[in-house]
């Protein structure tokens, strides 16, 4: 029987719309992975079974069953508590509020070992151990999908703050009297930049009668919802509305990576999610420009490296394993 050290372990990226979970060797390698919709909607109890799914469908393309898996990493949006296994509040899935998620994946997974983390705290620890960051000791990472989420690591460990919410950047208010975010403000960094803001301000555009081959983009791939890449394609053709309004939520971004640079002063900001993937280097180069012009000390501005993520759909995942294996360790 292999020792827990020497198993894998499943990393899974809950966010708002999809659950990717992947089988991961010690040597960081996946192995297989499983995907599913989130369907937030149909409650919690629903999504922790959808979870569970796709945790046993990931390992059962792996080859494996339950016997070879350490232990199980889930990611989830919000502010949530690591020891304790309990989401606070996922302003993104409706009604995750004070959820013991790690005991109610554990008892759908038969007693296996889970552990969970920010969402985007993983993709932080994923891509200062094994992406774009590898090396950095005070570095941000910043995903831009459904919502935006954010993680600091500083001297080389994950800022969790006294109240383990650090991190929390789309909810930064960058527009004050702005659109009403998911968590009930007005003007937050992800009403004004993420995917849900750009989609929200296109529909808008094409209500009043703006021209635009969105409406044709989404009838092609069957699609309702504006996929990264629908986007991309559109913001690619430089289509009039969608440059436009990805334009405005780079603008905010840059504005917020500026201030980052202003109280952090990080070695280096990392920003991925859906939207920096799907559009590329394209997408990060307005932003740094921005975020340079808001910087106060310019004269080391741009020491302070504005990167695209590395481990792109991979990073949240990865973290998790990462993250998985760590606790592991403090169990032995």
């Amino acid at each position: 029987m292999a020792h827990t050290a020497d198993k894998p372990v499943v990393g899974v990226d809950l966010g708002g719309t999809k659950v990717l979970a992947g089988v991961v060797d010690r040597e960081y390698k996946v192995l297989a992975t499983a995907k599913r919709p989130t369907k937030g909607e149909t409650g919690v109890d629903a999504v922790v079974e959808r979870i569970a799914k796709t945790v046993r469908d990931a390992v059962r393309e792996a080859g494996m069953d339950f016997s070879d898996i350490a232990g199980v990493c889930s990611a989830a949006p919000g502010a949530l508590n690591p020891e304790d296994g309990i989401v606070r509040l996922a302003p993104n899935i409706e009604g995750w509020e004070d959820i013991p998620f790690a005991k109610l994946l554990s008892d759908q997974l038969s007693g296996t070992p889970v552990f969970i983390e920010n969402d985007a705290n993983l993709g932080a620890l994923g891509e200062l151990t094994l992406g774009a960051a590898q090396g950095v000791k005070n570095m941000v990472g910043i995903f831009v999908g459904t919502g935006i989420g954010g993680g600091i690591v500083l001297d080389g460990k994950i800022w969790r703050g006294s109240h383990m919410t650090a991190g929390e950047i789309g909810h930064v208010v960058v527009l004050a009297e702005g659109p009403v975010c998911g968590c009930g403000n007005r003007g937050c960094l992800e009403s004004v930049a993420s995917r849900t803001a750009i989609e929200r301000d296109i529909r808008l555009g094409l209500r009043t009668g703006r021209e635009s081959m969105v409406p044709e983009l989404l009838k092609q791939a069957g699609r309702e919802r504006m996929t990264s890449g629908i986007l991309a394609q559109a913001y690619e053709a430089r289509d009039p509305l969608v440059y436009e309004v990805i334009t405005r939520a780079q603008h905010y971004l840059g504005i917020f990576i500026g201030s980052t640079i202003n109280y952090i002063d990080p070695d280096m900001i990392v920003v991925g999610g859906g939207v920096a993937e799907a559009l590329g280097e394209a997408y990060v180069e307005p932003v740094r420009a921005v975020a340079y012009q808001y910087a106060m000390n310019r004269k080391d501005a741009r020491n302070v490296k504005i990167v695209l993520a590395k481990l792109e759909d991979h990073a949240a995942l990865l973290g998790a394993a990462v993250y998985a294996r760590q606790r592991l360790a403090r169990r032995s």
